[in-house]
């Protein structure tokens, strides 16, 4: 990962809104310069009471002590009214940067996860993605929102009461600016202590939203087997561990105020004891010991703010290391440029072997052909090779050796955004997303018509039931469909690939989670559906697929068996005792 500062980093993304930034610097900075001006008028209007006619002011022409307070008056109200309009400006100005910095991240940070290729989601819990996209982000923006103006005006407060002390008295400055690197010096060995701490925050935080997220989506299983207490213990002890890695970090930061406050003090009585003797033996003006006094406080209380700003600083860096992590992750680069508008679906395998990125094997020197317009399904037992074979097919990951041709030209050849646009996938583990039974249909063609729509659930025989719902096409379904049975669900799906009109249709173990009824209606669907078009079935019901023109058998990676369903039942090898143990038949001395 990279090692720079994740400040600099982030000034690095966000150089387009460099130009606000500085402006709500600049706000801040004079909101500061007039915050401070009042304690300096009041050294002013000291030394107006004390010296009359012989004080500061009387050298700008105001003679009289009257007119010097009507001018202090009429200043004063000046720089209340500046620093209003200062202050005003530097809050909507970093508030409105930081929700466009939030808004820029979390969509930057979501479109480049879904360019991110299927292997980097296998290895990586959904529930820490989204605590980065929704939790790391607001973290941040919550430092843009406030700390960072707290730092700037930090900084400002100890620049500009510095150059007044040092005009007024350089003695006095000295001292009163001892505490000030005791406290920078803390600051800096906090900041390297807080570092992995807060990153252990972050951890935690992924965790639990990780364990939300499951517990959330499994909800139905979890109370099937009445774990509700389990789980909640399970919470628990997530829940604790966010809390002790945060008490961590909240002692170790809560320390830091007290060693300020203690250098502060210091500082305040060094400069109250030391000025006091200086007006005494005549070294200094009353007023400009009052601005001394009063600026003491200006300058060394700000500080005790440093640990808390510092506190969000470093909770906002540690997020923001795992926000630009995540944008920094290399985006693997697909090969292929060929466009492809309309395809045959003729596939062709080639002693084609595939493994994971870690693991052996999964298809081993696998030599098959999917014809054009015919309907090929694949059957073979857990763990065959089945789904491996279908990624490879959607190019969700490159064969490790071997080739997979497409209409005689080499897959990898072709675009593959409009490869994956000229294939529909129908899945067993159907994902709807929420929404109504409309939006949900229009998502394999989001430029089809009503009457499209209804053609495609009919041809689903997804239409009748559909009409039964309270608002029909425009009933909302819940969260992946979950208003709805796991048929219906199945149908919906089907509907959904056949708006986009594919030139390939892929089924997923299709029908192996329906009724016998819902099943029988899919299979009248499919015949319709497939008709003059290449279809890719992957089946566990093997009654699903006698009509098939070709099926092959996979077994522990291998092509073990091809033919269709008589010819495999003669050949009496694996496929027949695949059809022996559903039916229920004898063996026949199968072994």
């Amino acid at each position: 990962m990279p090692s720079s500062s994740p400040l600099k980093r982030l000034f690095s993304y966000s150089r387009r809104h460099r130009s606000q930034v500085i402006l709500a610097s600049l706000f801040s900075f004079l909101n500061k310069c007039f915050d401070i001006a009042p304690e300096i008028l009041i050294g002013i209007a000291i030394d107006v009471v004390a010296q009359k006619e012989q004080s500061f002011l009387a050298r700008f022409g105001f003679l009289t002590p009257w007119s010097q307070i009507l001018a202090l008056s009429v200043l004063t109200f000046c720089i209340w009214v500046c620093e209003s309009i200062f202050e005003y400006l530097h809050l909507i100005t970093w508030r409105n940067l930081a929700q466009s910095i939030q808004h820029e991240l979390r969509i930057d940070s979501y479109s480049h996860i879904q360019n991110l290729d299927v292997q980097y989601f296998e290895d990586r819990s959904t529930g820490n993605l989204v605590s980065i996209l929704n939790d790391d982000i607001n973290q941040l923006e919550r430092f843009l929102d406030g700390g960072a103006n707290q730092l700037i005006q930090t900084a400002t407060a100890v620049l500009g009461v510095g150059i007044v002390f040092f005009i007024l008295s350089p003695q006095i400055a000295i001292v009163a600016f001892l505490p000030v690197p005791v406290i920078i010096i803390g600051a800096f060995f906090f900041q390297k202590r807080a570092i992995p701490l807060y990153a252990s925050v972050r951890e935690k935080v992924g965790l639990l939203s990780q364990r939300l997220n499951n517990n959330i989506t499994g909800i139905l299983t979890i109370k099937s087997y009445t774990r509700e207490n389990y789980e909640a213990d399970l919470l628990q002890k997530d829940s604790y561990a966010y809390l002790q890695s945060n008490r961590r970090a909240i002692a170790f930061s809560s320390a830091f105020i007290p060693v300020i406050r203690m250098a502060i003090l210091c500082g305040f009585i060094a400069t109250f004891l030391w000025g006091g003797y200086k007006v005494i033996h005549g070294e200094l003006n009353v007023g400009s010991y009052g601005v001394l006094v009063f600026l003491t406080q200006r300058l060394l209380w700000p500080l005790t703010t440093l640990a808390t700003t510092m506190d969000l600083y470093e909770r906002a860096m540690a997020s923001t290391r795992r926000i630009l992590d995540l944008l920094q992750t290399p985006i693997v680069t697909v090969s292929g440029k060929l466009p492809l508008i309309k395809t045959e679906g003729h596939f062709l395998f080639q002693d084609v072997c595939f493994k994971y990125q870690t693991g052996p094997l999964v298809l081993k020197n696998i030599d098959l052909e999917i014809k054009p317009h015919k309907t090929t399904a694949i059957v073979g037992s857990t763990g065959s090779g089945k789904s491996s074979l279908l990624k490879l097919l959607f190019r969700f990951y490159e064969p490790t050796s071997g080739q997979i041709m497409l209409d005689g030209i080499l897959l990898k050849n072709f675009d593959i955004s409009q490869l994956r646009e000229r294939i529909a996938y129908v899945s067993q583990d159907v994902f709807l997303f929420h929404g109504t039974v409309r939006e949900n249909i229009l998502y394999g063609n989001l430029n089809a018509t009503d009457a499209q729509i209804l053609d495609a659930a009919k041809l689903a025989e997804a239409h009748e039931f559909i009409s039964r719902l309270p608002q029909g096409y425009d009933t909302m379904i819940g969260e992946r469909g979950q208003k709805l049975s796991g048929g219906q669900r199945q149908r919906l799906s089907l509907a959904r690939a056949i708006i986009k009109n594919p030139d390939i249709l892929v089924l997923d173990e299709a029908t192996s989670a329906v009724d016998n009824e819902t099943e029988a209606a899919i299979q009248r669907s499919l015949t319709k559906v497939t008709k003059d078009r290449t279809t890719i079935i992957i089946a566990h019901r093997l009654s699903t697929i006698v009509h098939a023109d070709t099926i092959y058998v996979l077994e522990q990676g291998h092509l073990v068996e091809k033919g269709t369903h008589t010819e495999l039942l003669k050949n009496r090898q694996q496929y027949h005792h695949f059809w022996n143990v559903q039916t229920g038949q004898q063996m026949d001395g199968f072994s």
